[in-house]
């Protein structure tokens, strides 16, 4: 280390365990939850989730499939309850895909199992580490956003 920072290599080093270990979390919450839905279908959610309703090609773009594969894998989860497609109140044409009560249930049992792992591990950090941990995120974040940006302007 020089001058009380540590090198970018074991900085990245860091942070990657430490996504490692979020990642590990994030499949134990979706792992309580039985074989209700797959991996897939879970990120579906969260997908139709962040947008509140989506249509197919929408989601098929964002999940990097085709709309057939979307398509079959959103029968699947109407079938089981947890989504909904509906005609766009805006646009009488097209149809959208939202949760359903079912879904939105699911997706917040998720949230809950891994709000609850965090907050365990969480309780091992000092509140100092836990405001540094804070601040150091909300500027990872805001980085990310920016490279963001800027890659879109750059595409």
């Amino acid at each position: 280390m020089t001058g009380g920072r540590r090198p970018m290599a074991d900085l990245s080093h860091e942070v990657e365990q430490a996504a490692r270990t979020l990642a590990g979390i994030w499949n134990h919450a979706h792992e309580a939850l039985g074989t209700r839905v797959s991996p897939s279908q879970l990120h579906a959610l969260n997908i139709v989730e962040r947008h509140e309703q989506i249509n197919l090609n929408g989601l098929a773009a964002e999940l990097g499939a085709i709309p057939s594969s979307a398509s079959r894998l959103c029968d699947r989860l109407q079938a089981a309850g947890l989504l909904a497609r509906q005609v766009n109140a805006k646009n009488r044409r097209e149809v959208v895909l939202v949760l359903t009560r079912d879904g939105r249930e699911l997706l917040a049992e998720v949230t809950r199992n891994r709000r609850t792992a965090l907050a365990t591990i969480l309780s091992g950090v000092s509140p100092a580490g836990r405001r540094a941990l804070l601040t150091g995120l909300a500027e990872f974040n805001d980085a990310a956003a920016s490279a963001d940006a800027d890659a879109e302007q750059l595409a």
